[in-house]
């Protein structure tokens, strides 16, 4: 009789853990279609306004990128001892302030 109530406690031990699993993973699924719904709502009608407005943003910058780098090319064309004293005193700055913060970890 013992061995009896021992193999039906460990089948109910399992029955309620499976009811758990399955309770949980329900409710996880629940959880995800809502998001799927929220995604839908958020993307879905004005899907191609939002990417409209992104691709916009994509062009402007890629303009503002080529309007930086042809006044850059001009300038290093038209004033060539002005642009290498400005490179050299950059990379001296870098280098510089590389010095000043490795002396402070060494102390």
């Amino acid at each position: 009789m013992s061995r009896h109530h021992d193999l039906e406690n460990t089948v109910n031990g399992v029955r309620d853990r499976v009811r758990h699993y399955a309770g949980e993973a329900a409710s996880r699924a629940d959880d995800l279609m809502e998001r799927g719904r929220d995604a839908g709502r958020r993307f879905g009608r004005s899907r191609t306004a939002y990417a409209r407005r992104i691709g916009h943003a994509a062009e402007d910058f890629a303009d503002e990128a080529n309007y930086q780098y042809r006044r850059l090319r001009r300038h290093v064309t038209r004033h060539p001892v002005a642009t290498t004293a400005i490179v050299a005193g950059t990379v001296g700055a870098f280098f510089l302030l590389r010095h000043l913060f490795r002396s402070r970890d060494d102390d």
